[in-house]
């Protein structure tokens, strides 16, 4: 028997598992090849943009040539929140050490956020998904003594097709958590070490500042 016979002979709640279970599918590996591009285009840039800043002889060429490499705008917010300060608010209270600890802090989180995107959504399906599959497999097993009772003796006719959908909903789960599952440990390993690379530099640039003397203009 075919997938889609199996399907189309099932109820509302076997059809509707499976929608979900593709949904799911769908929307992982969406994320998965999207993240799989950012964090592979993140690792490169931030360690170029980094290395192109301690190279530059001015914080305004250092701008210049961070932004040729930075295409995920990881490094730049960083450089940018620490020339940003409105005169006369509470933002500008307090000295200059601590300014730059709150502005590079609010940008750190705003870069990591864009780089945690997606997390969630593959924990969740890797959790998740081998229950609802499990709700289908369950399912069918209903069926499948349902079908026993009301024809009063086995036939493989009768049990055939519900347990075909409950060890197809069984499969479908695992193959939806499984990629979710190995997404997300990997991309979290990665994660960690531009997250560690972005906390260094930022900490750099604020003793830099507060303690350096790094030219505003081109040499």
């Amino acid at each position: 028997m075919s997938l889609w016979a199996l399907l189309s002979q099932g109820d509302f709640v076997t059809q509707g598992v499976a929608l979900l279970l593709l949904a799911m599918s769908v929307a992982s590996w969406v994320v998965i090849l999207w993240k799989a591009r950012l964090l592979h285009r993140a690792s490169g840039d931030v360690a170029r943009s980094t290395a192109a800043f301690w190279q530059s002889a001015s914080l305004q060429e250092a701008t210049q040539k961070v932004g040729a490499f930075d295409r995920e705008a990881l490094v730049l917010p960083l450089i940018a929140a620490t020339q940003v300060q409105a005169p006369g608010s509470l933002a500008a209270s307090g000295d200059k050490s601590q300014q730059l600890t709150r502005v590079l802090r609010d940008a750190l989180h705003r870069v990591l956020d864009k780089l945690q995107f997606g997390q969630v959504l593959l924990a969740t399906v890797g959790s998740t998904a081998p229950f609802v599959g499990l709700l289908g497999t369950v399912w069918g097993i209903y069926h499948a003594l349902t079908g026993i009772a009301t024809a009063g003796q086995i036939t493989i006719d009768k049990v055939s097709g519900p347990v075909g959908e409950a060890l197809i909903m069984t499969a479908a789960g695992l193959a939806v958590a499984i990629p979710a599952v190995l997404g997300y440990n990997i991309f979290g390993r990665l994660i960690g070490r531009i997250e560690a690379d972005l906390e260094g530099f930022a900490r750099d640039l604020r003793e830099l500042l507060t303690h350096g003397t790094a030219p505003a203009g081109g040499s």
